[in-house]
């Protein structure tokens, strides 16, 4: 989980202090979700999916399809 999500940090072109801002938190608390360190909680997954345009099932490694699913 952790390389998908700096993976898919630097893939919108983002650095980890921009993310940080925009989930409302410092920037050494998201470091410690990229490193895996920190769970991250279930408002914040869903906050990146959003940012990513991708699945919450895709951040954390259950699937390999980065677009979510259709509601």
């Amino acid at each position: 989980m952790a390389n998908r999500l700096r993976d898919l940090r630097e893939d919108a072109d983002l650095n980890q202090t921009q993310v940080a801002k925009h989930l409302g938190m410092s920037q050494t608390g998201y470091s410690k979700y990229e490193t895996g360190e920190n769970d991250i909680p279930t408002q914040v997954l869903i906050k990146l999916a959003q940012l990513y345009k991708t699945s919450i099932d895709y951040i954390l490694g259950v699937s390999d399809q980065k677009t979510p699913y259709k509601k």
